[in-house]
């Protein structure tokens, strides 16, 4: 008895100890982000103001506002959701469900894995070389659409088939069974279950686009405009290279309006992160498994 319990009150202490390391480490990891942003909210927070969201710069951009800065990162988002979200999601769908298991698809796996690794200038250089030279799009909103479409296409591809894969086969079963077809169980089984993982996938790699400072300095970003981007082939101000001109090329900058742009960036990609939690908890509640 006196060693059973012995052994069961190491167990209990191990596991406190277990618990308080993972807490710990947590601590650390969770801590230096709220410092940073607490600390962007104290020194950004007094630049935020209507006329700095919704004016032009002024002043050699020492003053007004940053709207096109805001609409040309939203333009970008978008033009990239547009060319790589249905690319990445097809591409997983096939590597998923379709493709045989053999060497030339693990190649081709290894290969994406590879490619999300690769450093964002070198997608740069790509795009300014294909797309503004080659297919002469010059620099433009388009031209850096498709970079950045080609940069976050691996990540999407990768968490959209490990979420496919993360379907239970038995659903794949009992839809053949009953007569569909393997694109209607595509469709209207797999598809709808592993929707949370997919958008993950997708968010994350729009949210790297968006940030994204290397690719459209080459392919799309301009350092200033004076009106608003008419097509997809003008060029456009973008919240990321806004932030470094401001910060790096502009004597006499207000330290403000530099933390004041780099928290508006960060609220972009938290709405973006909030619209896709909310879209993620109710595919979960309808998930079957």
């Amino acid at each position: 008895m006196s060693s059973g319990r012995t052994n069961s009150e190491t167990k209990r202490i191990t596991q406190q100890v277990g618990f308080g390391l993972l807490g710990f480490i947590a601590t650390l990891t969770v801590l230096p982000i709220i410092v940073v942003v607490g600390y962007m909210i104290q020194k950004g927070a007094p630049a935020i103001s209507w006329e700095f969201i919704s004016g032009f710069p002024a002043d050699g951009m020492r003053a007004g506002g940053i709207l096109p800065a805001i609409l040309g990162t939203l333009y970008l988002t978008l033009g990239t959701a547009v060319f790589s979200v249905p690319l990445g999601i097809g591409a997983a769908i096939y590597l998923a469900e379709y493709a045989p298991e053999n060497g030339w698809t693990r190649a081709i796996r290894v290969a994406i894995t590879n490619l999300a690794g690769i450093p964002s200038v070198v997608y740069g250089l790509f795009g300014l070389g294909i797309f503004v030279l080659f297919l002469k799009l010059g620099t433009s909103i388009l031209a850096a659409s498709l970079t950045l479409s080609i940069m976050t296409l691996p990540v999407i591809i990768s968490t959209s088939e490990e979420a496919l894969r993360a379907v239970p086969n038995s659903f794949r079963v009992v839809s053949t069974s009953l007569g569909a077809t393997r694109w209607q169980t595509v469709r209207r089984i797999i598809l709808p279950q592993s929707l949370p993982g997919i958008i993950t996938g997708v968010i994350l790699g729009l949210e790297r686009a968006a940030g994204e400072t290397a690719p459209i300095l080459f392919t799309g970003a301009a350092f200033f405009l004076p009106n608003l981007p008419g097509s997809p082939l003008d060029a456009t101000m973008a919240l990321p290279y806004h932030l470094f001109v401001i910060s790096t090329q502009v004597p006499g900058m207000p330290v403000q309006i530099q933390y004041g742009t780099a928290l508006v960036l960060l609220s972009f990609v938290l709405v973006m992160n909030i619209i896709a939690s909310v879209i993620r908890s109710r595919a979960r509640a309808r998930r079957l498994w």
